[in-house]
């Protein structure tokens, strides 16, 4: 697997985010000797990047990373994130008060069984805390070396250089992905610019990209994409269209619809690395294999062509780009 940098932070090329085996697919939980083998799979594959969050559960994905890396815990890159969960309440809600960023640190490090993470992320924006105060409380973590590098998740451009200007922001992690293409009007110059890098959650497009999901009645009770605007039957049928010239590509190559869409996104730049979430050790192996893949110019302005999904991101996009 070939190595990229993130700002500082050297990781590998393609990372494993961790969310699905815990929470908020179907069959999240329900395997986790499953999940371990596949996060021990990813590291024999290269694949060193882990990304993981205290929301994810909550806690319960944590824990099952941090007993996935022990003894491994050198071999990897591990990052998580604070900030929409609220430990006064000990409810899901955006918090990044200096208080909670300091609960939501150590509660991390304890689960995660280590001294140090790699690349901690605000999860999202609190519009209540100044983005100087929010970066200024991790820069202590920083110093007191239990945090290497922070990061930002869906932070808007203004947002960004102003963290940026109080400590240097590693990496920032927003969707993108074939069928979400947003961050390339702004996100991504600007990223550049400072010299900041990109990792693209989702970029698969929550497994619609892999063609594996036929109709949204595939989707099981509990699965939070029955809800999401873009499996809505009114955008579904537009959205098969994009997965048809995936699926098309993926043909001339004789690779997956999955590896093309990850191989289309690691040709977007060598300041990427995405995290296509996965609980199954085949499908590792299968994103694994993108690393190896190339495009061809023609290939890449096809699927580069190909129109904006259908429907929004989210049902509600209130808590994204402040």
């Amino acid at each position: 697997m070939k190595r990229i940098r993130l700002g500082e932070l050297e990781v590998s090329r393609l990372g494993l985010g961790a969310m699905g085996m815990s929470a908020f697919y179907s069959g999240a939980g329900s395997d986790d000797e499953e999940s371990v083998r596949t996060i021990h799979r990813a590291i024999e594959l290269g694949i060193t990047f882990i990304d993981t969050a205290e929301m994810y559960g909550p806690f319960t994905n944590e824990e099952l990373v941090g007993r996935a890396l022990a003894g491994r815990r050198d071999d990897v890159q591990l990052a998580t994130k604070f900030g929409i969960y609220d430990h006064d309440t000990g409810e899901r809600g955006i918090n990044s008060h200096p208080g909670n960023i300091k609960k939501a640190v150590e509660g991390s490090l304890k689960r995660l069984a280590t001294d140090h993470i790699d690349l901690l992320y605000q999860h999202r924006v609190d519009p209540d805390v100044p983005i100087e105060e929010v970066v200024g409380t991790v820069s202590e973590f920083i110093e007191a070396g239990k945090v290497r590098f922070i990061g930002l998740s869906e932070a808007a451009p203004e947002t960004i250089r102003r963290a940026h200007e109080t400590h240097p922001i590693t990496a920032l992690q927003t969707e993108y992905s074939l069928w979400t293409r947003d961050p390339e009007a702004e996100i991504l110059p600007l990223v550049r610019e400072l010299g900041i890098g990109f990792v693209p959650y989702s970029p698969l497009g929550r497994g619609f990209l892999t063609g594996a999901i036929k109709s949204p009645g595939d989707l099981e009770d509990g699965d939070f994409r029955a809800g999401n605007p873009r499996f809505a039957e009114e955008n579904f049928e537009a959205n098969m269209r994009i997965v048809d010239e995936v699926r098309a590509v993926a043909e001339e190559v004789g690779a997956t619809p999955a590896q093309i869409a990850l191989a289309w996104l690691l040709a977007q730049g060598d300041d990427i690395s995405p995290i296509p979430g996965t609980k199954h050790v085949e499908r590792v192996e299968e994103n694994a294999g993108a690393d190896t893949i190339g495009l061809t110019e023609e290939q890449l302005t096809r699927l580069s062509g190909l129109p904006a999904a259908a429907g929004d991101r989210y049902a509600d996009m209130s808590p994204l780009n402040r």
